[in-house]
């Protein structure tokens, strides 16, 4: 080895702690000036657990909770799309009139929580909202529905959703509905794409200025929403397909589609998405046994969290899972960066959803995603777009596009 080469290699080995740490400052005030949001949060599922309080400061480990009020201000969140997710049920006039009663319960827990601290959260429905509650000291709360779900009873209660607060709407999750085909059902596609019921939503859902998000649909609903939509569309939780093959992920060419028309891609951080995790079918039979025998995981009381998560570990040990890394996370973040562009991407990492991976646990460690951003190079008014411009750009251009005849109705 040269003289030079030693002397670089021992120069960068000594300014690498205060490269590293110079990087750590400035992703922590950047999350100071401008809004930091994600697409989808879960976490008013955990609403409703037994002796679980959103300002409790909660701990991954202990509980397996990711967004509360104290990480949320420890990691710089601010806020983002709070999601009414329901679960797929049957297709029948009892399950569709379950499905909207649970729909409409869970937003009622969203503005409960809302209501009930007036002094840290606030209800957001417009653009302009996330920097006036920023700059009043308050997390923003969006609100979204994933899957279309609680609608098939009557989809015309979208408008009832949309004056309670609701501006994104995925019409699918992992299984075939009344009104799109899912990425990953296993009975394969339902329509083809959208049912006539689906295209009938969709056309609503621009008349009043939702946000369609086409996370979990299959790609043939992605190709005639790109097509029907008359606004652009997001993927609010989704990765590359071209890095890991999942049926769930967007292609590079669909992503370079959807930044052509405007639309925005939230990278998800889930881990069977980012990298093969080897899950089997006897796997996931065994791991909804495990949490059956507890009476589901939102019945899960604090203490009995190790004594599952113990359980978990020993179950992905027997089948050999693998767990994403903040590593494999980037990959896909840098990697769709570089296909779409950073005026058309996003975090949408599924917080209390499943995301997360080995090193970015819950949103109190949100700076290490700046700070890799930083690291790549990208300018501090590019980071401001992902974390928030591009997606509160796309939310301007929705509303814009909506009709002003359906709104004065209402």
């Amino acid at each position: 080895m040269s003289k030079k080469i030693l002397a670089a290699l021992l120069l960068s080995l000594a300014t690498a702690p205060a490269l590293a740490a110079d990087a750590q400052t400035r992703a922590r005030a950047l999350h100071e000036r401008f809004p930091v949001l994600d697409t989808h949060l879960d976490t008013p599922a955990n609403l409703a657990r037994p002796g679980w309080n959103i300002l409790d400061h909660h701990h991954y480990d202990e509980d397996g909770t990711q967004v509360d009020y104290p990480r949320m201000v420890e990691g710089g969140l601010d806020g983002g799309f709070w999601v009414i997710y329901t679960a797929q049920g049957p297709r029948t006039a009892l399950g569709n009139r379950q499905a909207r009663d649970f729909g409409l319960q869970r937003l009622a827990q969203i503005r409960e929580m809302v209501a009930a601290n007036p002094d840290k959260f606030e209800l957001a429905t417009t653009p302009e909202d996330a920097a006036r509650i920023k700059a009043a000291g308050k997390r923003s709360v969006y609100i979204s529905i994933e899957n279309a779900y609680p609608l098939s009873a009557d989809p015309s209660l979208l408008t009832a959703y949309y004056r309670l607060g609701v501006r994104m709407l995925g019409l699918v999750h992992t299984s075939n509905n009344d009104f799109a085909d899912s990425s990953t059902d296993p009975k394969g596609p339902e329509w083809n794409g959208l049912s006539p019921k689906g295209r009938e939503l969709v056309a609503q859902a621009n008349r009043l200025g939702i946000v369609l998000d086409q996370s979990h649909a299959s790609d043939a609903v992605f190709d005639q929403l790109i097509e029907l939509s008359r606004a652009p569309i997001i993927l609010s939780h989704t990765a590359s397909h071209d890095l890991n093959a999942h049926p769930r992920n967007l292609d590079d060419a669909r992503i370079r589609k959807l930044a052509a028309k405007g639309g925005v891609i939230q990278v998800n951080s889930l881990s069977g998405y980012l990298i093969p995790t080897n899950r089997s079918p006897e796997y996931s039979a065994e791991l909804r046994a495990l949490f059956a025998g507890y009476g589901g995981r939102q019945g899960l009381k604090p203490e009995q969290y190790k004594e599952v998560m113990a359980k978990r570990r020993a179950l992905d040990a027997k089948y050999g899972i693998r767990q994403a890394t903040f590593d494999d996370y980037m990959k896909h973040i840098l990697h769709i960066l570089d296909v779409a562009g950073p005026d058309h991407v996003g975090l949408g990492a599924d917080w209390d959803g499943g995301g997360g991976v080995a090193g970015l646990e819950d949103v109190s460690q949100l700076p290490r995603i700046t700070e890799a951003l930083l690291q790549a190079g990208y300018s501090e008014q590019q980071i401001a777009n992902i974390w928030g411009g591009n997606l509160l750009r796309l939310l301007k251009q929705v509303q814009d596009l909506a009709d002003p005849a359906a709104l004065a109705e209402l």
